[in-house]
């Protein structure tokens, strides 16, 4: 018994644990690990925080959106306009397109680019709005069948009521005031 005793205090003892030492140069200390990428997302978020907190107001601020927003109409009119063109003087679009043919290949491949990833990132913003829309509706699939059950409860006869039907959440938020409602209501009741 002395030899084992004498051995796990060796390796355990006096406040040290060799073997959790030994392990942890080899790998890392999963709390650790935790710890430090909490305080990196934690700063990462801080940082957006601050860069989005103030309302951007400047005039350099507001070219700049209104700049943005312009490609992506611009594309799709321009690109009705070379068919109305086609159409209206073929002579004048066939000469411009010969002029087009004389772009090198290179710079196709650099429009085509960054046309990609101008569209992509918009086509990934638009996506995962769409998987949010989605999850909301699946959130809410349980309160559509309870709503669909009492109608047909109302419909059969069988004593459904109707207040399992009305949306409260739908009449109590009033986004905002309606004079002509106001005044509608004021009349009729």
């Amino acid at each position: 018994m002395g030899m084992i005793a004498g051995l796990a205090s060796t390796l355990f003892g006096g406040g040290r644990n060799v073997v959790a030492e030994t392990i942890g140069v080899f790998r890392e200390n999963a709390e650790n690990g935790a710890l430090r990428d909490s305080v990196q997302a934690q700063a990462a978020l801080s940082q957006f925080a601050s860069e989005f907190a103030l309302p951007r107001k400047s005039a350099f601020d507001q070219v700049i959106d209104g700049l943005n927003r312009i490609p992506r109409p611009a594309m799709a009119l321009g690109t009705l306009a070379l068919f109305v063109s086609a159409m209206v003087n073929p002579v004048w679009f066939a000469s411009r397109m010969q002029g087009i043919a004389l772009v090198p290949e290179p710079l196709w491949w650099l429009l085509g680019a960054i046309v990609g990833f101008y569209f992509g990132a918009r086509h990934q913003v638009k996506g995962q709005e769409f998987q949010e829309s989605i999850a909301t509706t699946l959130a809410r699939t349980g309160q559509v069948t309870e709503r669909i059950a009492a109608l047909q409860a109302l419909e059969a006869g069988s004593g459904g009521r109707i207040d399992q039907i009305i949306d409260t959440d739908v009449i109590d938020a009033d986004p905002a005031p309606n004079a002509a409602l106001a005044e509608w209501k004021d009349a009729n009741h």
